[in-house]
């Protein structure tokens, strides 16, 4: 006998087993997808992980379906990495395969119903809705349930399909169906009966009284002579200006002939430059270093301030590994940074550059798979999001992480809730590749990391072409406001510069971490403040769609015209996002376009590019958004950098609270002055004094660095102790209560170190479901393996539990 062992795309801590004829056993590699049934009646995609003759003990084998592969989709090092995230972030490996394949590749079994031959039905004896199936049926072989649902027009149709199956009238079959169809061009070209120069004359003779027939022919002779490529439907109809239809006759009557021929759907259609790249001294002595530091480790960082042109060091060493038909993998923290990147990239390496993220529909995604799969030249260089870790890479011999400091490369949700650097590390390693990190303001793991020599550490200290850096100017709210030097929320000094800025044509760029116009909406006579029903939040007031939302679950209502407690009509806002901002700008700055950049604007596919390409041709003047501005983003006309509010950032109930405020305000304030002229940052804050504000101003990295080393030392945080957070969410409070109080007692009797919680936290109710954390301090002395092995069985236990069971558990691995 014969089985194979596969994966399942279900949350599930184990593989299966399935049996296999020999013949089967004897195709089938690692690496390959089988269509297996699972449960009563559905068939799920499942990944051959390893193929063996040991017979499972605890259920009897079922036959796989069908093998969909003719040879592996997926290599063996991506499986070991796999199963290495799967063991360190405490996840299941099927949540890893769910999440690394793009669902294009991964099928869905949908119910399809068909007439059960050799049944004699009788017409009467079925009810309206049952007739009307049964009729469709006969014209179509088999239906889908959301077939059968417009038919009938109703949702609940599983009642009469469930009658049906009573009456043995019709039978329901799990189908698999590929999802990723390759993309398929029209062309058409000349019927071979008129290609010689007597069938030229008898065309243009069978066409004469086809006025319309006659002028495509004519523009078809038109294209082939000045493009000398094949021509297809649709350039032919937009360059005749007539319908399709026309084509559709010619064809018809066999004086064109049609043929389809597959295209890729990312198609790179720029120009290459051949100009050389010329670094400046100190981008050459740096690039230099960073070859050093990989002769000796495999990891460097590269701690160059904004602007100074770490780009162009990316670009040079990956020129060098494509010399050796190595392949480079990108990592960007933000989709909105690969729109910029790639026309750079594009630029100097033409159509070597395949772009990976989630704004890329299922099928450009499938296509940048197998690209990378089989090593093709289009997919030399890798740029995308941390998704793109995820890829079968046949030959990776570098990793570039830039602004590896990011929080967005670690994943909150869904599982696996991995960080995409440390991942990317381990990678590399199976690899025998090597990782640069790039970043102006590096996380404090990774610089304690170059510290206790366990990176290479190179540092970039000017800007490139000898740029200075931003001057930096702190504006103090409270005097402001005490002196009545405040129009809305932007100080006097902030408007000066503004419209300085404006006056030489120069752009600006404000930033605000929150979107909507105002987080809070308040009743003046009672104070009663509109909150989510689902969650323990304030509604964000949007007023170009007047109404409150929640940015946890989605939830809206329109805005109210009074109070909901009292009935009074005095209601206030309270707090500013980028809509108010942008609204204030308009008022006093009439003739100044403005754009904004959050959440709300970024929407659809093309989101990003739109907004950025708008700015960087410098049809808008100011660009108000949120932290995605924060992101190595270039733009070489932009003089001025406003903070509207600083203090938001610095009281968040986070232990690295001060670390994000230093780097998001240093990030903000490098977008200024990257050309000739010295940039000039305004920060508005009610406290000019705060340490973290200071170093800002005087870019001072090293003094942040060792102040935070100094309080994550005394109160065991990273990089001295790891941390895992266990979240617990229930719908009823007083389980969640007693049940999280359970947990934390078993983990603090059992672990020897420090274990905080259960805690409420700031926002403890989210969608109906109240959350309690625990959260557990590993030092560095402690094995980590034993320690989450010891986590797991008492997490086993705490599920035993009978009323516990319902209560779900997140584990997140590395909580920074």
């Amino acid at each position: 006998m014969f089985f194979v062992e596969v994966v399942l795309p279900l949350s599930l801590a184990k593989t299966f087993t399935y049996r296999v004829s020999e013949a089967e056993f004897h195709f089938i590699k690692k690496g390959m997808r089988v269509v297996v049934p699972f449960g009563k009646s559905k068939m799920y995609t499942a990944l051959v992980l390893d193929l063996h003759q040991n017979e499972p003990n605890l259920y009897e084998a079922k036959e796989i379906d069908q093998i969909l592969d003719e040879r592996p989709i997926a290599t063996e090092i991506q499986i070991k990495h796999w199963l290495w995230i799967a063991d360190y972030y405490m996840c299941s490996i099927g949540d890893v395969y769910r999440g690394a394949f793009p669902s294009g590749l991964l099928l869905e079994s949908e119910t399809v119903i068909s007439n059960k031959p050799e049944t004699i039905v009788n017409d009467s004896e079925l009810s309206d809705d049952e007739f009307l199936v049964y009729e469709a049926l006969h014209h179509q072989s088999s239906l889908r349930v959301q077939d059968i649902t417009s038919i009938l027009n109703k949702k609940n149709i599983f009642p009469v399909l469930q009658k049906m199956i009573a009456k043995d009238i019709i039978v329901l079959e799990e189908e698999i169906k590929e999802t990723y169809k390759p993309k398929l061009i029209r062309y058409v070209k000349l019927h071979s009966k008129y290609e010689s120069d007597n069938g030229l004359n008898e065309l243009l003779e069978e066409l004469k009284s086809a006025k319309k027939q006659k002028e495509i022919v004519l523009a078809f002779f038109q294209l082939k002579a000045s493009e000398k490529k094949p021509v297809t439907v649709k350039k032919l109809t937009e360059f005749s200006n007539v319908s399709a239809a026309v084509v559709k006759a010619l064809v018809e009557k066999e004086i064109f002939e049609e043929y389809l021929l597959q295209q890729d759907r990312i198609v790179y259609s720029g120009e290459k430059t051949d100009k050389q790249l010329q670094l400046s001294q100190p981008q050459e002595k740096a690039f230099l270093e960073i070859k050093e530091c990989f002769a000796a480790k495999e990891v460097c960082l590269l701690h160059g301030v904004t602007s100074s042109g770490k780009t162009e060091i990316y670009i040079k060493l990956i020129e060098e590994y494509l010399i050796t038909g190595k392949q480079v993998l990108y990592l960007l923290p933000e989709i909105a940074l690969t729109t910029q990147l790639v026309s750079r990239l594009r630029l100097h390496f033409g159509d070597k550059v395949a772009v990976f993220h989630s704004k890329y529909s299922n099928n450009e995604r499938v296509e940048v798979w197998k690209q990378t799969l089989e090593n093709s030249s289009k997919a030399q260089i890798i740029i995308g999001a941390r998704s793109a870790l995820f890829l079968p890479f046949s030959n990776l011999g570098l990793l570039i992480v830039d602004e590896e400091h990011e929080q967005t490369f670690k994943q909150t949700d869904p599982a696996p809730r991995y960080h995409a650097r440390d991942a990317a590390i381990v990678l590399a390693n199976f690899y025998k590749a090597k990782v640069l990190l790039g970043s102006a303001t590096p996380s404090i793991e990774t610089y304690y990391n170059t510290q206790a020599g366990k990176y290479g550490l190179v540092t970039l200290s000017e800007r490139y072409n000898n740029v200075r850096m931003p001057d930096i100017v702190l504006v103090d709210l409270k005097d402001k406001h005490f002196r009545k030097r405040m129009t809305g929320h932007f100080s006097d000094v902030l408007i000066e510069e503004i419209t300085e800025a404006l006056s030489l044509g120069e752009q600006v760029i404000l930033f605000q971490n929150r979107r909507g116009y105002s987080p809070i909406i308040e009743c003046l006579t009672c104070g009663h403040v509109p909150h989510c029903q689902q969650c323990d939040v304030s509604l964000t007031f949007h007023k170009h769609k007047n109404q409150l939302r929640c940015h946890y679950c989605g939830y809206s209502i329109a805005k109210p015209t009074n109070c909901h407690a009292c009935s009074s009509i005095d209601l206030t806002t309270k707090g500013f996002g980028t809509e108010q901002i942008e609204q204030e700008l308009s008022s006093i700055f009439p003739n100044a376009k403005t754009a904004r950049m959050d959440q709300d604007t970024t929407r659809g596919k093309f989101g990003f590019e739109k907004i950025i390409d708008t700015f960087k041709n410098r049809e808008v003047d100011i660009l108000v958004g949120t932290q995605m501005l924060a992101k190595g983003l270039d733009f070489d006309n932009v003089s001025l950098v406003g903070i509207m509010n600083a203090d938001n950032m610095l009281h968040h109930p986070d232990f690295r609270a001060f670390e994000r405020s230093y780097q998001m305000m240093t990030q903000v304030a490098g977008r200024a002055g990257r050309s000739e002229k010295q940039g000039k940052v305004i920060i508005q804050t009610y406290n000019p004094n705060h340490n973290t504000i200071q170093q800002v101003t005087t870019h001072n990295y090293t003094g942040m660095y060792k102040e935070q080393l100094y309080d994550r030392q005394i109160y065991k945080y990273p990089p001295y102790f790891r941390i895992i957070k266990l979240t617990l969410k229930h719908r009823d409070f007083d389980k969640l209560k007693e049940g999280s109080m359970w947990l934390y007692q078993v983990l603090s009797q059992n672990l020897g170190m420090p274990v905080l919680g259960p805690e409420e936290p700031a926002i403890s109710r989210i969608r109906n479901e109240y959350i309690r954390s625990i959260l557990i301090k590993i030092p560095h002395s402690q094995h980590l393996g034993n320690t989450k092995k010891t986590i797991q069985k008492m997490l086993n236990s705490f599920e035993a539990v009978a009323q516990y069971r319902a209560i779900k558990v997140v584990i997140n691995v590395d909580f920074y």
